[in-house]
């Protein structure tokens, strides 16, 4: 049985320090990196809130399927 693949931090759409609007709340974020989730390996965003400082983990295909957009920088 082969290893999955790890996820490469810089692969993402979102690269580390790319600031980001959330469609549906309007919250502002920093993406910080792209990493694995333990349990299942899938890659995820590890980003954080502009406003409370707060840090976050969501799935790569959640991030990257349009409830973002990128704030130009």
């Amino acid at each position: 049985m082969s290893k999955p693949k790890m996820a490469d931090p810089d692969a993402g759409l979102f690269k580390p320090g790319t600031k980001l609007k959330h469609i549906k709340t309007g919250g502002f974020y920093k993406v910080v990196m792209l990493a694995n989730i333990e349990a299942t390996l899938e890659p995820a965003y590890v980003y954080e809130s502009l406003q409370s400082h707060d840090f976050w983990i969501r799935p790569q295909a959640e991030m990257e399927d349009g409830r973002f957009e990128l704030i130009e920088q």
